[in-house]
């Protein structure tokens, strides 16, 4: 009979966390369908849902088996039920959760199961497990590695909110191609765009052609412009909406442009605006080389932009990748503008694929996921 590898994830918060994990693992291992079981070193984890109970901790096991998918899930409930899970409430505590994460490259979706499961790919700790088992796994619909998944988080565990605005920034520096992508997107979705107010900032020409004193002048347009766009009381809960800019580079811009005493006006203003915004679901962030940015911002020949030199798009670029090292807010899609060919449609669709999976969709919003889990 052929053999097929599967991922599990396991994981409790209530009792010997540990030791209830290590018993369904051997109850695993022992099973004559169960040919190998390896496992991830145990991750602790806050739980999801802003539920208040104890820790979970958590592990990935990688199993080698002649059962098939819906014969491995009868076997991990029964495992669960013999370990003293209790279903209860969604999010509720458990003794012990056991998820079929990945079985070999199949894609199954039934009322009992859905494969590969449909929110790993927002779970950090699950794929900090699969990437100690096996970094180069690619997940069978996303197409792309656990490793890369695993980036894109940062380290953070996110939960689907379908009530919430699905807002999409597209972040970089200048002339790497936001609005271009932007707007693909946005005939893709037919959904509402926000655009920076370049060309209606009546202060940017002074100040990009050296009018120091009037930067703050400046940065305050787009602050209060982008504040007016992206305001979460004017947004709709549910829908798409999509910026070619991200709300935190206020503070590149600003740390970059004005000097000390501005800098501390604009703080004061900043903080209680900031407030008001809706943070993004996802952002796509497009990365290219500050000597490719110039040549795109001499080709598309705004007056104001001529007098860029290349160390202030170098500092930029710097900027952004300070930002994105510690970013937490929402998963990251990493993309290098030179890898985008409109021409080809299966560069586009590969992009779009990735973006769905992070817009929260009505669909799986009532899968049992447990919150620490996956």
């Amino acid at each position: 009979m052929a053999t097929s590898t599967a991922y599990i994830g396991l994981g409790g918060n209530l009792g010997d966390r540990r030791e209830t994990i290590e018993t369904a693992v051997k109850m695993l291992a022992e099973n004559e369908h169960i040919e190998s079981v390896s496992v991830s070193e145990p991750i602790e984890t806050h739980p999801l849902g802003g539920a208040e109970q104890p820790d979970y901790l958590n592990v990935v096991a990688e199993v080698q088996t002649t059962f098939s998918p819906k014969e491995l899930h009868r076997t991990m409930i029964e495992i669960e039920n013999q370990l003293g899970r209790v279903r209860g409430e969604k999010w509720s505590p458990r003794t012990i959760d056991l998820d079929l994460l990945l079985f070999d490259n199949q894609i199954i979706d039934t009322a009992e199961l859905i494969v590969p499961h449909p929110q790993m790919h927002l779970r950090s700790f699950v794929l900090k497990g699969l990437c100690r088992l096996n970094p180069d796994l690619i997940h069978p619909v996303m197409k792309v590695t656990v490793k890369e998944l695993e980036a894109r988080l940062n380290g953070g565990d996110f939960v689907p909110e379908p009530d919430r605005p699905q807002l999409i920034s597209i972040a970089g520096n200048i002339g790497v191609g936001k609005t271009t992508l932007t707007k693909k997107l946005a005939d893709h979705f037919e959904c509402p765009v926000f655009y920076e107010p370049y060309d209606t900032n009546p202060f940017m020409p002074d100040v990009y052609a050296g009018r120091k004193d009037l930067a703050l002048d400046s940065q305050l347009f787009f602050l209060t412009s982008r504040v007016e766009q992206l305001d979460r009381e004017k947004l709709s809960p549910g829908t798409i909406y999509i910026s070619d800019y991200v709300f935190d580079k206020e503070l590149i811009y600003v740390g970059t442009l004005l000097n000390p005493q501005q800098f501390k006006l604009y703080k004061g203003i900043y903080k209680p605006l900031a407030a008001k915004v809706s943070v993004p679901v996802l952002v796509i962030y497009m990365q290219d080389s500050p000597q490719n940015c110039l040549e795109r911002i001499h080709n598309r020949n705004r007056p104001y932009e001529q007098k860029i030199k290349p160390d202030f798009l170098q500092r930029l670029d710097c900027e952004y990748e300070r930002l994105f090292a510690d970013w937490k807010i929402s998963p990251v899609i990493r993309v290098r503008t030179s890898q985008l060919d409109y021409s080809n449609k299966k560069s586009i669709e590969h992009l779009l694929n990735q973006i769905k999976h992070y817009i929260a969709e009505k669909k799986h919003s009532s899968c049992d996921i447990a919150t620490g889990k996956v």
